[in-house]
C-alpha cells in the first residue's frame, strides 16, 4: 500500500481532523457497555481499555460523542480510576482525544492517522515476520502460509474487506509465533488502533508494485522462512523500502 501524502500536509503535532474545531451533538450510547467480570483484578485495567475499545470499533460509541468516566465507570461496575487510564492509553493511539477539562471525544479516522497508522503497521509487521520467521516451528508457519494464501486471492480480485480481515489474521498469526511476551504486548496495545483507523481504507492495494505482485511475493518470503525477504516485501507494499 503507497502512503500518498497530501501536499503540504504537516508532520508535527497531534492529529487533527474532522472533530478538531466543529461543535458534535453528543448521543447517548444506544446500548450500554456490560459490567466487568471483576474475579481477575490483576487484569482490570486491560479489559477496560479492550471493552471501551471494542464499543469504538463496533461503533456502539460514535465519532465525535463525549465520554464521561463517571458513566463508563457505573456501566462498567467499576472506579473511574481503570477507566481514565484505559482512556489514556487511547488516546496515545488516537481513538480519543481529550481537552483538559473540556472534554474527552472519540476520534474520527482522517487521513493522516490513516497513514500514521499505515507506516507503524508496516514497521511492527516487518519486525514480526523476522522474529517468527526465525522461530516458529512447521505447524505455525502452515497456519501463516494458510491465511496468506487467503490474503493473496483477496489482493488478486481488489476485495478490500476480505483483504484487511485475513491480513489481520494473518498477522495475528505471525505475531503470536514470534514467542517474544514483550514484542506479543506492544502489538496487543496497539491493535485496536490498527484496525479501527485502516479498516475500509481503499488505499489499502495502492502500492509502488502491483498489489497482486506485492503479496505474492510475501507469501514466496514467508514460505522460505526468508525473514528479510518478507519485511521487504511488506514495506514495498506499504510504499516504505
Amino acid at each position: 500500500m503507497r502512503i500518498r501524502r497530501e501536499e503540504g500536509m504537516a508532520r508535527q503535532g497531534p492529529p487533527t481532523g474532522p472533530l478538531g474545531d466543529e461543535t458534535y451533538t453528543v448521543g447517548d450510547m444506544s446500548e450500554p457497555l456490560p459490567p466487568l467480570d471483576l474475579r481477575n483484578v490483576a487484569i482490570l485495567s486491560d479489559e477496560v481499555y479492550e471493552t471501551i475499545g471494542a464499543a469504538i470499533l463496533d461503533g456502539r460509541l460514535q465519532p465525535g460523542q463525549k465520554l464521561r468516566d463517571v458513566e463508563l465507570a457505573a456501566q462498567l461496575g467499576i472506579s473511574r480510576t481503570p477507566v481514565r487510564e484505559a482512556l489514556q492509553r487511547l488516546e496515545r493511539f488516537g481513538l480519543v482525544e481529550v481537552a483538559a477539562g473540556r472534554y474527552t471525544r472519540v476520534t474520527e479516522p482522517d487521513r493522516r492517522l490513516r497513514e500514521e497508522t499505515a507506516e507503524l503497521t508496516a514497521h511492527l509487521m516487518g519486525v514480526a515476520l523476522r522474529l517468527a520467521l526465525a522461530a516458529c516451528d512447521d505447524e505455525a508457519l502452515a497456519v501463516i502460509l494458510a491465511d496468506a494464501d487467503i490474503v493473496v486471492d483477496a489482493a488478486s480480485v481488489g476485495d478490500i474487506p476480505t483483504l484487511f480481515a485475513s491480513s489481520t489474521r494473518m498477522f495475528t498469526a505471525v505475531t503470536r509465533a514470534t514467542g517474544n511476551s514483550v514484542f506479543i504486548g506492544l502489538v496487543r496495545e496497539a491493535s485496536l488502533a490498527i484496525r479501527r483507523n485502516l479498516r475500509g481504507w481503499d488505499a489499502f492495494l495502492e502500492g509502488p508494485v502491483e498489489g497482486i505482485d506485492g503479496y505474492t511475493a510475501l507469501r514466496a518470503c514467508i514460505a522460505a522462512r526468508d525473514g528479510d525477504g518478507a519485511e521487504q516485501a511488506l514495506r514495498r507494499i506499504y510504499g516504505y523500502a
